[in-house]
């Protein structure tokens, strides 16, 4: 009977441990290390807050790489400090929203980018504007011309883009697209 029970527990820890691996990935798709990736992951499915040493022993990564990490979880509010009686250690917890979670994640690494991207298109223009302004040759005028549509349009769709961060940030993308919630599940 306590083979059967250890086989169980081994069993449980490998599906939780696939699942992680799962986690890790799909924080890739946002720019997230597939070692936050994890971190987040481990932090999820315990079931108390966990100090750096607890991290660290959990993916046997150095307490540098753990901290780094949760800072990094922290400044993307999947992870928040926590307090248990007793502890002096600093303690952690994973955001458990992932609604939430995905909201803070999204519009951050997206904002950034497509907040450099305006930025860089304003500088093309300007340059090929003074550029255009400078030439004598009506072929290169042409073409800049054109080029300067292709990145208004460049920037009208960034300006989109910004207003749809604005809804996924502001918690108004769940007017559009519900939460599902744990009893209903559709």
């Amino acid at each position: 009977m306590p083979e059967t029970n250890n086989k169980d527990w081994n069993k449980y820890e490998e599906t939780i441990e696939q699942f992680i691996q799962v986690i890790a990935k799909n924080m890739s798709l946002y720019g997230v290390t597939p070692s936050i990736g994890r971190l987040y992951g481990v932090l999820y499915f315990s079931q108390e807050p966990m100090t750096l040493d607890d991290m660290r022993e959990a993916l046997e990564m150095s307490k540098t790489s753990m901290s780094t990490g949760v800072r990094a979880l922290s400044d993307m509010k999947m992870v928040e400090p926590s307090f248990k009686k007793g502890v002096r250690k600093d303690l952690y917890k994973s955001e458990e929203d992932w609604y939430k979670s995905f909201t803070s994640l999204f519009g951050s690494r997206w904002r950034h980018h497509t907040e450099t991207n305006i930025e860089e298109a304003d500088e093309a223009i300007q340059e090929l504007n003074d550029l255009r302004d400078a030439t004598e040759d009506e072929e290169l005028k042409s073409k800049i011309t054109e080029d300067i549509h292709r990145l208004e349009y460049a920037q009208n769709y960034y300006r989109w883009l910004m207003k749809f961060i604005h809804v996924v940030e502001s918690g108004e993308i769940f007017q559009y697209v519900p939460k599902i919630d744990q009893k209903s599940k559709k």
